[in-house]
């Protein structure tokens, strides 16, 4: 039993040299794992076309959204239905929202946060 801890205490501490056939065999296992490890394994999910992960869950806390989009000096009702409709998800609820604007004072965008 000793000579088996012996062994797995070596494997873990790594006391093996570069030149010993145990080094090449963890060489060409982790060659092995990075060409043969399906891809699905590290995706986190893409986004579609309307900001949500692959999962259905938000990717973003943040939206921004075009003034043409939302109307003329819309309302907290207004940006939240905006919101909604652009991401598909009725139950969303804005926490806050604000203008950005550009140096000529014009709306460029609306930051809305969302929960």
């Amino acid at each position: 039993m000793s000579n088996v801890l012996r062994t797995i205490k070596s494997i873990i501490l790594w006391s093996y040299g570069r030149t010993t056939w145990q080094y090449d065999v963890l060489c060409v296992l982790i060659v092995a794992f990075v060409f043969l490890t399906p891809k699905t394994w590290f995706e986190q999910g893409k986004l579609d076309g309307r900001g949500l992960h692959q999962n259905g869950f938000m990717a973003a806390e943040r939206l921004f959204l075009r003034p043409e989009f939302l109307g003329p000096n819309p309302d907290a009702q207004a940006v939240e239905r905006g919101v909604q409709r652009v991401t598909g998800r009725p139950g969303l609820k804005v926490k806050s929202w604000r203008a950005l604007r550009t140096e000529d004072g014009q709306i460029a965008v609306y930051e809305v946060d969302i929960e």
